[in-house]
């Protein structure tokens, strides 16, 4: 049996409603359809279709097309698979914001932490190229002080809020970010500017179940999702070789401290 050709309505299988008040390409369902001026359309919801029934002119093309929202990509993958450095490349050749989750995160938090935490981050001690410059006379009365200036500033430093411990845990442990934390952080990539307009590709996430559960609850819809897929042995070919030189310099900076800071107590004891 030839079935009868559907005449769609200007948004395709995309709900209008979704596009023209929160400029995202959403699928519509089935089971929310309604037929204006002999095209069909399909919504997210019910109370969309209900609110493009009450002013459809408000939701249709006129003079000309509708605009369609500009890319949003999802670039999935292990850690190490290439993410960022295909992500960049990709935003710097289309002209879209590229966002790394996971350097967000670390961003949101930083100010409080004063460095970065999680598994994945380069444990190197900076400020011991601080001390150095010291001079051997203030050396002596600055070590008195400081025990008392640093607990309290670590003290200042450690007081997060509930929402900043709730991203310090992901970073550290991978716990699952509560949805009042991801609230505030990734609809406005979808619905504020510069990102609502401009587009972006979103590097890292959504990285569990739940997350992509989040999405779709929240009517947050990528346009095409990406999984980097790389054999382990290639993840390690390409992550060992720099780190193990990071921590060989690490090692050559630390002789070079002690060494310093020993000649620097000599003087004090003269």
């Amino acid at each position: 049996i030839k079935q009868k050709k559907r005449h769609m309505g200007d948004t395709k299988h995309f709900c209008p409603v979704s596009l023209k008040e929160h400029f995202i390409l959403h699928p519509g369902l089935q089971e929310h359809a309604a037929k204006y001026k002999e095209k069909l359309y399909y919504f997210a919801t019910s109370e969309y279709r209900e609110k493009f029934l009450k002013n459809p002119e408000e939701y249709v093309a006129h003079s000309e097309p509708i605009q369609a929202p500009p890319l949003r990509m999802c670039l999935l993958g292990t850690h190490g698979a290439g993410k960022t450095t295909c992500g960049r490349q990709i935003a710097d050749k289309l002209g879209i914001f590229h966002i790394q989750f996971e350097e967000y995160l670390q961003e949101l938090i930083l100010h409080k932490t004063k460095k970065k935490v999680g598994p994945h981050v380069d444990e190197e001690n900076e400020e011991e190229d601080n001390k150095i410059p010291i001079l051997s006379e203030e050396l002596e009365d600055f070590s008195q002080t400081k025990t008392k200036t640093e607990t309290e500033e670590s003290k200042q430093e450690e007081t997060l809020t509930d929402e900043e411990e709730a991203i310090k845990a992901n970073l550290i442990a991978s716990d699952d970010l509560p949805p009042k934390v991801l609230d505030n952080i990734v609809p406005d990539w979808w619905k504020k500017e510069p990102f609502r307009s401009t587009g972006f590709i979103l590097d890292g996430f959504p990285r569990t179940a739940d997350e992509v559960k989040y999405l779709a609850e929240r009517g947050l819809c990528p346009d095409v999702a990406v999984y980097i897929q790389v054999e382990d042995s290639d993840i390690l070919d390409r992550l060992f070789p720099p780190r193990l030189e990071k921590w060989k310099e690490k090692r050559r900076k630390k002789k070079e401290y002690k060494k310093k800071l020993k000649e620097l107590k000599a003087k004090i004891r003269v």
